[in-house]
């Protein structure tokens, strides 16, 4: 599947300053809506190392309600949750209704970094697959907003980010030996990948694959994947918001009508002082 993702797609900076406000005022929108249809989001991001996770939560939180918007970092599990079925950690920590949460890494890490560091067995893996499906069918079912999005860049562009990093000694802190020896291993965890897209891609539960080389493009293709999904059970619930005026088409300005263009030409000229106040200005000065 992964070979079909367009990894040279990119997005022209000015159309990238046009766009993302527009869709982070929309995805504000939909959030209070969200909000007040009593209608739960879980995102699931991952995708590879430097791929440009962190960037893209970074866009995500600026102008969301933090009250009702969660970033669900996935660690290694504790000794308490080592002690309990390995799905229960991420039970756990699902949105309420109402509210977004977004997964950095998530239960995926099970038949990616688990699988191919050996830590679980085939057994393991397709016994993963199987709870994972009747996770994410449990939670469409119960009516949340699924969105599942993989951040996919190649080896090579991997390894030059890794580099530019290391050279940043503001940066260099974030690659450790643990990267480069995951990153010489890339052929294995493609083949991963690969298989864990095509077990879990649902008609419910679809993928959205994204090109990373370029940072604005898949900054935007992500916010619109999460943006379709939540106006998409909206609609269904009848509760969908009508376009905000200050959002407008996600692709491209609002047109200006005569009266707002006539409008705007009015404010931008200065304001003469009146005939009462010249006369008072110039007896001040006399």
């Amino acid at each position: 599947m992964l070979e079909k993702v367009n990894l040279k797609r990119e997005l022209p900076k000015d159309a990238y300053k046009e766009q993302l406000p527009r869709l982070q005022e929309r995805l504000r929108v939909l959030q209070r809506a969200a909000f007040e249809a009593q209608l739960a989001t879980t995102i699931v991001l991952e995708g590879w190392d430097a791929s440009g996770k962190g960037g893209l939560v970074a866009r995500l939180v600026e102008k969301l309600d933090p009250r009702g918007f969660r970033v669900r970092p996935t660690y290694a599990p504790t000794i308490e949750e080592l002690y309990r079925p390995w799905m229960w950690r991420f039970w756990q920590r699902l949105p309420p209704k109402g509210e977004i949460a977004l997964f950095d890494r998530s239960w995926y890490g099970r038949v990616l970094v688990e699988r191919v560091e050996g830590l679980v067995g085939r057994r393991d893996v397709e016994q993963a697959f199987t709870e994972i499906r009747e996770l994410e069918r449990q939670l469409v079912d119960d009516g949340q907003v699924l969105v599942k999005l993989f951040l996919h860049i190649s080896k090579k562009e991997q390894r030059r980010r890794y580099k530019k990093c290391e050279k940043d000694p503001f940066l260099r802190w974030k690659i450790k030996p643990e990267d480069w020896r995951h990153h010489e291993q890339y052929g294995d965890y493609l083949e991963a990948t690969e298989e864990l897209l095509e077990a879990t891609s649902t008609t419910d539960a679809a993928w959205t694959l994204v090109g990373a080389t370029d940072r604005r493009h898949s900054e935007v293709e992500c916010f619109r994947a999460i943006i379709t999904g939540i106006e998409r059970r909206l609609a269904a619930l009848g509760k969908l918001p009508p376009p905000d005026a200050t959002v407008g088409n996600l692709a491209a300005k609002p047109a200006e009508t005569p009266k707002a263009k006539a409008k705007a030409k009015a404010k931008s000229k200065p304001r003469s002082k009146s005939k009462r106040a010249r006369t008072r200005t110039e007896a001040a000065h006399a």
